[in-house]
């Protein structure tokens, strides 16, 4: 039964249609959980959610949102302009990766373009950070921006992307001001958002901005929310009209980018107990996260970044866009 099939709809069971190397098969199924993650849908590099002029024909340069900067991609960044592009967990593994690199290969030179105005939601809580490890993210990332081993170009989006004598010429806009840079290679670091497509003859009940759960939305909204701030959840807030369907893991969170590993093991758990008719274990949902880090929704402000002054907000204005990449392309 399609999506507007009604009449005698509960109790069906849904066809899974799976594609192999030996053909199609449709595998019927009383209950679907959806635990596929968002790690084939990353969001673009332009801004407002689009791709940027040219994007989509720049796949040459473009390395992903996590190349293996030290091992098979090794030689693809060595020596070269790079330029990494977003605020995440996965841009300052990256970055981090490449700072490495460049204490083996002086000449490769490293660019940040970040949206906001300060880099400090992701510089996080450092020694601080309940989770030890990724207070270190941060923590390495602003070493490495102080030290000017990284070029900083904060409140800063990407307009364009062109070939231009066998490089990239990125086109680069910050407070109505553009420029342009030559890069050899773009780590595109910006999120990912959930594919839907597959989904298409489901009854879905997402919320339209964050494209989750409609009842989980609201709790965690990054704008309010971090990841250690939302409250435990299991089917009661992941079920959809169609009954016994639910999403998981990454893609429940839509385009929230807030998703820790723990979150995911309680809602498959309390799911799984829904499933066997164990309601009482269903609502039974117990999870303490982690507070302070990288995914804080808002900064603090003794963790706006000033010294630097490669950024364009937060009192960091020390110079034009333009100077400060020909600053870039000279060390």
């Amino acid at each position: 039964m399609d999506k507007t099939g009604t009449i005698d709809r509960d109790g069906r069971r849904y066809v899974v249609r799976v594609l192999t190397a030996d053909g199609i098969t449709d595998i019927p199924a009383a209950a679907v959980i959806d635990a596929s993650g968002t790690w084939g849908r990353p969001n673009p590099l332009g801004a407002a959610g689009l791709p940027a002029d040219g994007e989509t024909d720049s796949a040459p340069w473009l390395a992903g949102p996590l190349p293996d900067v030290l091992g098979r991609d090794r030689q693809r960044f060595a020596g070269r302009r790079v330029l990494v592009v977003g605020m995440g967990h996965s841009a300052a593994n990256t970055l981090l990766a490449l700072m490495r690199l460049q204490r083996q290969e002086p000449a490769t030179r490293v660019t940040w373009v970040i949206r906001a105005a300060s880099p400090g939601r992701l510089y996080g809580a450092g020694d601080a950070d309940q989770l030890p490890a990724r207070g270190a993210l941060g923590g390495g990332v602003r070493a490495a921006v102080r030290a000017g081993a990284i070029t900083l170009l904060a409140e800063t989006t990407i307009s364009s992307l062109r070939e231009r004598n066998s490089a990239l010429r990125v086109g680069l806009t910050s407070q109505g001001r553009t420029t342009a840079l030559d890069v050899d290679v773009v780590v595109g670091a910006t999120g990912f958002r959930p594919d839907l497509d597959m989904l298409r003859e489901v009854r879905l009940n997402l919320d339209p901005a964050l494209e989750a759960p409609a009842e989980l939305a609201p709790l965690i909204d990054p704008s309010l929310h971090s990841c250690g701030t939302v409250r435990p959840h299991g089917a009661a807030l992941l079920s959809h009209p169609d009954e016994d369907f639910y999403l998981v893991g990454m893609k429940s969170y839509g385009r929230a980018p807030t998703f820790l590993l723990a979150t995911g093991y309680e809602q498959v758990r309390s799911i799984a107990a829904a499933l066997a008719g164990d309601h009482e274990a269903a609502d039974r949902v117990e999870l303490q996260l982690p507070e302070t880090g990288a995914c804080r929704a808002t900064p603090m402000p003794e963790e706006i970044e000033t010294e630097v002054g490669l950024g364009f907000g937060a009192g960091a204005v020390h110079g034009h866009l333009g100077d400060l990449l020909a600053a870039a392309g000279s060390r």
